[in-house]
């Protein structure tokens, strides 16, 4: 999953949010030097992504485009989810996006000393261009894919990809709609799971 996603299925504690935010780019045990709370966003956020990975439906939209994209199709997936996901927001909270997204916005800037170097480089673009809010338009998903091309020096063709969510729009829909329900009930145990091996090691 992508960044909104992440954000999302964090549930309402700040620093679990933060945690998973910017676990990509905390490798192996390196979550152990965080807080403890940033420690459970950074296991909640593998344990998305391994559960994510595995999963049939996913696999079945990765299928759709792996002859174009290779092994780049799980990443472009993951984009075009938390497009739907942003679409139809409504469904997944009662508050506004833009105001939750406003929200985490300010949170980042309230913790910024406990965020990483690459992560405390990335928020000025992020927060000047509104990513997170920009993914419930097709357009921003092909600004998105466009950009990730370029750090692929083009070799990915992601750019393209806009055009395969358009011409299989409803697949992809209803294909996260399915997985996403399954993700939220995964992912309210797994939080329950990391409560309690954090409150037993107190």
């Amino acid at each position: 999953m992508n960044y909104l996603a992440h954000i999302y299925l964090s549930g309402d504690d700040t620093l679990v949010t933060l945690g998973n935010f910017m676990a990509d780019g905390i490798k192996g045990k390196q979550y152990k030097e965080f807080l403890p709370q940033l420690q459970k966003g950074i296991l909640l956020h593998r344990g998305i992504d391994t559960f994510t990975d595995s999963h049939p439906i996913v696999k079945q939209s990765t299928k759709r485009l792996h002859s174009k994209y290779s092994h780049y199709s799980g990443v472009i997936v993951d984009i075009l989810y938390d497009h739907f996901l942003a679409k139809n927001w409504r469904i997944y909270s009662d508050e506004p996006l833009a105001a939750y997204i406003e929200e985490f916005y300010d949170s980042l800037d309230e913790n910024y000393e406990l965020l990483t170097p690459g992560i405390q480089r990335m928020i000025p673009h992020m927060i000047a261009d509104n990513w997170l809010l920009s993914y419930s338009e097709i357009s921003g998903i092909g600004t998105v894919l466009y950009n990730m091309n370029r750090r692929t020096r083009n070799i990915s063709g992601m750019d393209r990809a806009v055009e395969d969510l358009q011409l299989h729009y409803h697949d992809f829909e209803n294909e996260f709609t399915r997985f996403f329900e399954e993700l939220r009930h995964f992912c309210q145990l797994k939080r329950e799971e990391l409560d309690l091996k954090f409150s037993i090691k107190k």
